[in-house]
């Protein structure tokens, strides 16, 4: 269903990103903000099944501006380690300028635009959502929220949290939740990673209401 294509940031970093696309008119633009794993055939899963529901799907390749491009990980141990060192190559507010060209090359399709990002990219579609023009802005358990919390959200936000996730603890999502009172915060009974259904963290129930949630969510603000 979708296509390599190149996105320029306003640094001139040039990067690669997966499109996807609906077969009728957008409903609105979404950028799918990658895991620690890069854009792997899961993220590509995510971008087509917004794409099914209408909406025109972006998945920026954020570890191109690392020593590694074109970066497709599993999701073993050593994948892990290798992602949690990728990721700190270089700074979180140059992922937001690649956010930033994703949602420019939406906008320039007339589109409204969101975001929805899982664990790293989670933390990035908060940033994101504080930093940039954004419509919507969507949150999985995303655990580097906390530096950035007490920034103002720019766009409606709507998070989902693990109970059982023991990278972000309860009090946590206290915080996020009291620091941003208008944003819609779910929390279900499961682990860190719940929505990805190659992970052993995969929880059915809970990826499908929390993806029920989404769609919905971004049909009232895109």
């Amino acid at each position: 269903m979708g296509e390599q294509v190149r996105l320029r940031a306003a640094d001139g970093h040039e990067l690669g990103a997966y499109r996807s696309a609906p077969t009728q008119r957008p409903r609105g633009g979404v950028v799918v903000l990658q895991e620690i794993f890069g854009v792997n055939s899961h993220i590509r899963d995510v971008a087509d099944g917004f794409a099914a529901e209408g909406y025109l799907a972006l998945a920026p390749a954020l570890y191109d501006r690392s020593s590694v491009k074109n970066v497709e990980m599993g999701y073993t141990k050593e994948d892990i380690v290798r992602g949690r060192a990728l990721r700190e190559e270089f700074p979180s507010d140059d992922s937001v300028k690649d956010v930033e060209a994703a949602m420019s090359a939406l906008r320039a399709e007339g589109l409204r635009v969101g975001t929805v990002g899982y664990c790293w990219g989670g933390s990035i579609s908060f940033l994101s959502a504080v930093r940039l023009p954004l419509d919507a802005a969507v949150i999985y358990y995303g655990g580097q929220i906390l530096p950035y919390v007490n920034e103002k959200e720019r766009c409606p936000l709507l998070m989902h949290f693990g109970r059982r996730d023991a990278s972000i603890p309860s009090s946590d999502v206290e915080v996020i939740q009291s620091a941003h009172p208008d944003a819609v915060v779910h929390q279900y009974d499961a682990d860190h990673g719940f929505n990805c259904d190659q992970r052993a963290q995969y929880d059915e129930a809970s990826a499908r209401l929390a993806r029920e949630r989404t769609l919905a969510f971004f049909a009232a603000n895109l």
